[in-house]
């Protein structure tokens, strides 16, 4: 693939990265997507140049023209990660379809490659504005989370279709099927079991995308490596809290961080599927 090629995927990616941030405010305001955007503060309208994703908050040095306020960093950081997510997008499809490429067109690509490349990149905007409400209000909203599993059993189908005429072997059909409640049992359980405080129920209904997305062992490895990057990242912030106590007028029992605190685990659980999908890891033997 031309690197223009790519550019002008970012760019897009750029594009749809405001509108998911769009999504994500207005959802949590409880407001439609219809009408203008607005300055949260002064609520001026916003022209279309203040709406240039990325290159009007660097133009405008994040501050309302109007007001003057701060405008928040989440706004240039989700349209960047939209971009550079539907660039891995592009070439791992590049990578497991060989005759996918802007300049080969000896081996045109069928209208499911084509599906399935469009529903990936789908999923991972869909991934984005749960990983980012999720961080915002340590919630995850069902219309978001059945979205991404409703989104990723069609992704896994497909793949799963074009086998099943080619072999005939209906054990892949199976194995796709089982993988995501699979994954959602032992979160189901955790959250029975605790009443919810250990783990919150929408964690588990991401586990559900997850193994319709990536099966079932590579699934089980993104959420192994959720586990294993939240515990560090806890464990870092703990005592990152506690030297800064020692160091500072804060009394050691003030820091009001620790292993029982409510973080939110859906980021760690999209990290470790991105992981996952982007270097093909499994740490399991099973198909």
């Amino acid at each position: 693939m031309s690197y223009m090629f790519y550019a002008s995927i970012i760019i897009f990616g750029l594009v749809i990265g405001s509108f998911l941030n769009v999504v994500i405010l207005r959802h949590e305001k409880e407001e439609g997507l219809n009408g203008r955007s607005y300055c949260p503060l002064c609520r001026k309208i916003l022209c279309w140049y203040e709406l240039v994703p990325f290159f009007s908050y660097i133009a405008q040095r994040g501050r309302c023209r109007g007001c003057g306020a701060h405008i928040s960093v989440q706004y240039p950081l989700v349209e960047v990660l939209t971009g550079v997510l539907f660039a891995i997008v592009l070439y791992v499809s590049h990578q497991s379809i060989p005759a996918f490429s802007i300049s080969n067109i000896q081996y045109p690509i069928s209208n499911l490659t084509y599906l399935k490349i469009i529903l990936d990149l789908v999923i991972w905007s869909v991934l984005i504005v749960i990983m980012v409400y999720d961080l915002r209000t340590k919630l995850i909203p069902n219309r978001f989370s059945y979205s991404f599993a409703v989104l990723a059993l069609a992704s896994s189908s497909l793949t799963v279709y074009t086998s099943f005429f080619q072999t005939g072997n209906l054990q892949p059909l199976i194995s796709t099927l089982l993988a995501g409640p699979l994954l959602f049992l032992p979160f189901y359980l955790l959250w029975w079991y605790s009443d919810g405080k250990w783990i919150g129920l929408g964690d588990g209904k991401l586990a559900l995308g997850i193994g319709w997305y990536l099966g079932l062992s590579h699934g089980a490895t993104a959420i192994m490596l959720a586990f294993w990057i939240g515990a560090a990242v806890s464990l870092t912030l703990i005592g990152y809290q506690k030297i800064l106590a020692r160091f500072s007028n804060l009394q050691p029992g003030a820091s009001n961080l620790s292993l029982s605190s409510e973080v939110p685990f859906g980021p760690f659980l999209i990290l470790g599927t991105l992981i996952v999908y982007f270097c093909s890891l499994n740490l399991f033997t099973l198909v």
